[in-house]
Formats: structure tokens, C-alpha cells, sequence
């Protein structure tokens, strides 16, 4: 399961997503003239590219216990670098975020407050501390059992937190209600990996 099927694998695949991203980033800005509602709409679109990249990375484990195919066994391969991709996305949400505050400090300040710098700042430094340990030579030196510990706790904050990013402009927009879904399914799947194979949660946990 470990060997490599295809080119876009590894770190390939890191770099393709990557630049991807910065270039649907670039052309969004674009075409509102780099000026603020571009910036904002980066923002929207990160946290959504977000939300996919991290949903793949945190079901690859469960989806490939319960269903193993071509596409799953892909997936859990991938699992570090889909992981990954989801830190660049972020970083590029995060920069676009600080754009967005030098820009417009006035909305800046009315669309953000005292909880989302205490949280939004929690969720950075586990999705830092995350792609630190992605990486053999660190995650050695951590030890396994804190390994797994981090990378659960982790997992499951950042999974809440897209809950309630998401979840509170529902009932404003109802529409936000669909990015709950994979969120969702996600937590599903995972919890019923676990109780199909109790002696493999601590491989479904990571």
C-alpha cells in the first residue's frame, strides 16, 4: 500500500496542489483588481479549499480500513501530503486574512473578534505543530505515542472548528449548511472504522 501507483503522488502532488492554489488565488484577486472584495473572496475560497483538503486527509485512514479500492488505498498513501496541502491552503488563508486587515482595518475589526483570534490562533498552531510531525525524522524524535496523541487532538480541533466556522453562517445563509456535510461524513466514517475494527483504532485515529 505504501508504494507508489501514479506520478501524482508524493510530492508531486504536494507541488501540483500548491500551485494550483496560488494560481486560482492570483486570478480570484485579479478579477477584482487586487482590491479588497478580491482579497475577501481569497479568504472564502481557502477556507473552502481548506475544508476539502482537510476532510480527505482526516477520512483517508478510516475510508481505507472500511473500503479498500484503488481510490482509498490512493488516498491513505497521500494522507501526509493531502495534510500538507491543507497547511498551504491555510497559509495562503492566513495571508490573505492579514491583506484583508491592512486593507480595511474598519470591516476587519467588525468581522472579527476576541474568540476568533483565541481560536482561529489555537487552530494555527496545531496545523504548524501538524506539518512539523508530518515529516519521518520529526515524528521519530516526538515518539509515537505523542505523535498519535498531537495528531488526534489536532485533527479533531481543526474538525470542530470547521464546524463552527461554517455552521455559524447558516442562519444567515443556509446554503453554508452543505459544507457540513463532508464534515459530517467525515465523523461518521471515522466512528464507524472504530467500532468495525476496535484493535485498529489508534491506525484510524491518526
Amino acid at each position: 500500500m505504501s508504494q507508489r501507483q501514479g506520478w501524482f503522488e508524493d510530492w508531486r502532488l504536494l507541488a501540483a496542489l500548491t500551485l494550483s492554489l496560488a494560481a486560482l488565488c492570483l486570478w480570484i484577486a485579479a478579477m477584482r483588481q487586487f482590491e479588497v472584495e478580491g482579497v475577501r473572496m481569497v479568504i472564502r475560497f481557502t477556507a473552502r479549499s481548506s475544508l476539502v483538503l482537510f476532510c480527505l486527509a482526516f477520512s483517508a485512514a478510516a475510508l481505507a480500513r472500511l473500503r479498500p479500492n484503488a481510490w482509498t488505498r490512493w488516498q491513505r498513501r497521500n494522507r501526509r501530503y493531502l495534510g500538507l496541502s491543507f497547511a498551504v491552503s491555510h497559509a495562503i488563508h492566513a495571508a490573505a486574512i492579514v491583506a484583508f486587515a491592512r486593507m480595511d482595518p474598519a470591516a476587519f475589526a467588525e468581522a472579527t473578534s476576541a474568540a476568533s483570534y483565541i481560536f482561529g490562533g489555537i487552530g494555527y498552531a496545531f496545523i504548524i505543530a501538524l506539518s512539523a510531525t508530518s515529516f519521518d525524522r520529526a515524528a521519530a524524535l516526538l515518539g509515537p505515542r505523542a505523535w498519535r496523541a498531537l495528531h488526534l487532538t489536532g485533527g479533531y480541533y481543526l474538525w470542530f472548528q470547521f464546524m463552527v466556522s461554517f455552521g455559524k453562517r447558516v442562519p444567515a445563509m443556509p446554503l453554508y449548511a452543505a459544507f457540513l456535510v463532508p464534515l459530517l461524513a467525515v465523523m461518521a466514517v471515522r466512528l464507524i472504522a472504530m467500532a468495525a475494527h476496535p484493535r485498529g483504532r489508534t491506525v484510524v485515529a491518526g
